[in-house]
């Protein structure tokens, strides 16, 4: 008999399958930045997808300098307010360990649905300590930790902000202290951190599948009615040998399916608007309705469903920062209800 060689169904990269514990990604890895000190991501909400005619500016593409119609994923991105700078330096064998924190006193009313705010904070001696950290050489990232605020758009039906962690990058540690204190409490635009052109790596929760089937979970083979005469044909084959006697990871069984933590690499920002007639199609998008402030174009699709928290980065694996500004000649708005 011939010995037949095919792929496996399903990935294991992403094993073992669990749902995620919170819509909010979360991000490990960081880009280093040459320039200015500024924030390290950004976060919005997904809208929906559409579609733009721009010229094709890649190069030795069979289309270049020709108009070509590119699919756009469309993101809702209000202003991001910063409650604290958090620094990190290592404390001996242990690795890197939160070292200071200080907290803003000017921070949103609807931040108190998600935390409990101390009743007495001191910024100014926090800061103090933290400056005192950084002259002694002990401090390694500072970072910011921001909120959304769900509340300023009408696509999303919720107040509650979502709380993340955003790394200071570009320039020393002494200018990236100075200048997340220049931030602190205030509210940062999409503008302030990306332009367009930028290259971006996307983090989201998929959506969520429940419990499913090996066959729709691992795309294995239906089984043949002969080789399954009394059972189901969506069950698998046999669960391993009998030595050694336990039921590896890597057999294809049922279990959770979907809201999983995934990123996709290298994806490129088209526009940056404030104009939301540009974008909004006539009667709303599908399941989200009007975009009422800023946006983002995003070449291609983004995991997760609409309304969903979407974390942008820059492009850890690109090695093009920015690929030039497109020239955008038309946004599709055409109804979207069918």
């Amino acid at each position: 008999m011939a010995n037949v060689h095919r792929p496996r169904r399903g990935s294991l990269a992403f094993s073992p399958r669990k749902r995620a514990k919170s819509q909010v990604p979360t991000i490990r890895s960081w880009s280093e930045s040459d320039g200015e000190p500024k924030m390290g991501g950004f976060a919005g909400y997904k809208v929906g997808m559409s579609h733009v005619i721009m010229m094709d500016d890649k190069p030795k593409s069979l289309t270049e300098g020709m108009e070509i119609s590119v699919p756009v994923t469309v993101l809702e991105v209000p202003a991001m307010k910063i409650a604290a700078i958090r620094v990190y330096g290592k404390t001996g064998p242990y690795g890197t360990k939160i070292l200071g924190e200080a907290l803003s006193n000017e921070l949103d009313p609807t931040l108190d649905r998600k935390i409990i705010r101390p009743k007495k904070s001191k910024p100014d001696k926090a800061l103090a300590s933290i400056d005192k950290l950084v002259e002694e050489g002990r401090v390694e990232n500072i970072h910011v930790i921001t909120y959304t605020l769900p509340s300023q758009i009408s696509g999303v039906p919720k107040k509650k902000p979502d709380v993340m962690e955003n790394r200071i990058v570009g320039g020393d540690v002494a200018a990236r202290l100075e200048y997340a204190k220049s931030i602190l409490g205030k509210s940062v635009t999409v503008s302030d951190v990306f332009s367009s052109g930028d290259i971006v790596d996307t983090s989201a929760i998929t959506i969520g599948k429940g419990t499913q089937g090996p066959v729709k979970r691992w795309h294995i083979n239906l089984m043949k009615g002969k080789h399954s005469r009394q059972g189901s044909l969506r069950q698998i084959g046999t669960l391993g040998p009998w030595n050694p006697s336990r039921v590896s990871w890597r057999v294809p069984q049922l279990g959770q399916t979907g809201y999983h933590q995934r990123t996709e690499y290298n994806k490129r920002i088209l526009k940056i608007g404030e104009k939301s007639e540009e974008v909004t199609p006539t009667g709303g998008f599908l399941n989200y309705g009007e975009v009422n402030g800023e946006y983002l174009l995003i070449k291609g699709s983004v995991p997760g469903p609409k309304k969903r928290l979407v974390r942008l980065r820059p492009g850890i694996r690109s090695e093009i920062k920015n690929a030039g500004v497109p020239q955008i000649s038309h946004i599709s708005v055409e109804s979207k209800q069918g």
